[in-house]
């Protein structure tokens, strides 16, 4: 009887311990998913892009500052082509997302590829708070 006990309990504690490395592998995942602020539907990356562009997403409220956040394109060499700002598309006075869009008009590319950058607000200036996303794209010129 002694020694079913002594089973008994060390399956016990196997168990107990299988199940909090299991939940704390769960709470890793749900907390890098809220690390995410920002998501893209549209463009794709690597997508071809023209001129004007229709950018849409969504964005967690702080990434805005008085609902718009900076958004521009430039080519393979840096070279920046345009520039805008996307808007809110509801209240972005929250931690949650908000959907935005933006229309990015942009001059003509002299390389293939470049990139389209989602600058978070940052009016502090603070390179604390300064985010972006980037998107590699590819243009029509030669298309």
């Amino acid at each position: 009887m002694k020694k079913f006990s002594i089973i008994a309990l060390l399956l016990i504690v196997v168990f107990a311990v299988l199940g909090l490395l299991l939940a704390d592998n769960q709470s890793d995942n749900i907390l890098s998913n809220e690390g995410i602020n920002i998501s893209i539907m549209e463009p794709i990356p690597d997508s071809v892009v023209d001129s004007p562009l229709e950018i849409r997403g969504e964005a967690r409220g702080p990434w805005y500052f008085e609902a718009n956040f900076s958004v521009y394109i430039e080519d393979a060499n840096g070279v920046r082509l345009g520039g805008h700002y996307a808007t809110a598309q509801g209240d972005w006075m929250t931690e949650e997302f908000v959907p935005f869009s933006a229309e990015l008009s942009f001059s003509e590319p002299t390389t293939d590829t470049g990139v389209l950058v989602l600058e978070k607000a940052n009016p502090s200036g603070l390179p604390e708070h300064a985010d972006e996303l980037r998107i590699p794209v590819r243009f029509s010129v030669n298309e």
